[in-house]
């Protein structure tokens, strides 16, 4: 591999499947092949975005000295319903669990991560508006 290139690649499985695979040997399943269930590839850039801002918000907060207990991202988006069908509003929503994590610093991580950190979600915006939100929430309580 060159430097400063990232490579994958997607192996054909049969139908309309594949076998993604990272250079480190990491794979995940793309598209559906007969009952086992693959992700689709436009929910893997909403993922993308997903897991790269929970990353940074995550070692944001660790820097911090905050404790989370749990923390999920979720991303939801909406399509064009011409082709090619691109996403034209995507919701970032942010649910923190925790006790006693500050307002302040919660919202200082979400801003470095989506104005300064995360690549993926940098790179999505310039494609679709992105709106995010966030909840705090105490340790065991429910999310809807």
């Amino acid at each position: 591999m060159s430097e400063g290139w990232t490579e994958v690649k997607a192996t054909w499985l049969g139908e309309l499947a594949f076998r993604g695979e990272n250079a480190a040997g990491a794979t995940m399943q793309i598209g559906d092949l007969g009952e086992q269930k693959g992700i689709g590839p436009m929910q893997m850039l909403l993922l993308g975005v997903a897991g790269c801002t929970g990353m940074d918000i995550v070692s944001i907060l660790k820097k911090k000295r905050l404790e989370l207990t749990d923390f999920q991202v979720r991303v939801r988006a909406r399509r064009a319903s011409d082709y090619p069908m691109v996403y034209t509003e995507i919701h970032v929503e942010y649910l923190l669990w925790g006790e006693n994590l500050p307002v302040k610093d919660v919202e200082q991580a979400i801003q470095l991560s989506e104005e300064k950190y995360c690549s993926a979600g940098i790179m999505m915006r310039k494609a679709a508006p992105i709106y995010s939100t966030y909840r705090i929430l105490k340790p065991g309580e429910k999310a809807d």
